[in-house]
């Protein structure tokens, strides 16, 4: 049988995470659409990694409380590698499918980054927080559809040269991670580029350009700050296309995508 699983962040849980309860939103799922009732089973993941095995005790119009019974596994396991990308921005649906698409293929985090020749710029703080707070309902959604408890993490928009500088510690990107450019022009092919990483990395950063291509000064300051070059094969791709082609690549050789 198919879990009931909903959503809730790990302020949503009791401190001695023996109840938890769901957001409005949950709530309308859980009443309108699945029409639980008192006792039934449900399963909550809290977007972090972890999933519960609970039992619904009531359910009014806003909330839903349930008791928790027991950590279980999640429905779908992670992947092991621990993936960053990190993208330009896009025009929006563009953006939004990039999104949907690395969360279902395990992606761990997605940067948005203002580049040089990007067809999107970062906007007034008001209009960042609401385009932040789709991309993060995209996300959700998709976790959700795939079976994951863990919801990627999603940042930005960060300036592209503080991200290409090998001297600047960017946040949400780790500075352990592996560091690849993505480039229709000037790298080495992907099996060239991760011969040296033996059996799996402790992660990898991927990093995908606009439309309109990375500029010269771009690559020059990856090459300078330690990044692998990589170009994918003789066809230029779409940014969004090349973006889920990377993700899916690297979930292959390094992942759990067989």
């Amino acid at each position: 049988m198919t879990r009931r699983r909903f959503y809730a962040p790990p302020d949503q849980f009791a401190a001695d995470e023996k109840s938890v309860t769901l957001s409005p939103e949950e709530t309308r799922h859980a009443r309108d659409v699945l029409r639980l009732q008192a006792g039934e089973e449900a399963f909550v993941f809290d977007g972090a990694g972890r999933e519960f095995r609970c039992a619904v005790e009531n359910i009014n119009r806003n909330s839903t409380t349930l008791a928790v019974i027991g950590r279980v596994e999640p429905a779908r396991p992670e992947s092991p590698l621990e993936l960053t990308l990190a993208i330009a921005l896009l025009k929006g649906e563009k953006f939004d499918l990039v999104i949907q698409k690395t969360t279902e293929l395990g992606v761990k985090r997605i940067v948005a980054l203002d580049t040089e020749r990007a067809d999107v710029r970062g906007r007034d703080d008001h209009s960042s927080a609401r385009r932040l707070a789709r991309w993060r309902r995209i996300a959700l959604e998709a976790a959700k559809q795939t079976g994951r408890a863990y919801v990627p993490e999603i940042a930005g928009p960060v300036p592209c040269s503080a991200l290409l500088s090998a001297s600047v510690e960017v946040k949400d990107v780790s500075s352990n991670a592996v560091r690849l450019m993505f480039s229709e022009r000037g790298g080495t092919s992907l099996p060239e580029a991760t011969l040296s990483f033996g059996a799996q990395p402790a992660g990898i950063t991927a990093l995908v350009g606009p439309e309109g291509g990375w500029s010269d000064d771009e690559i020059e300051a990856a090459r300078a700050g330690g990044w692998g070059i990589v170009t994918l094969g003789g066809r230029i791709l779409r940014a969004e296309t090349a973006a889920i082609v990377v993700v899916a690549l690297l979930q292959h050789r390094f992942g759990d995508l067989v």
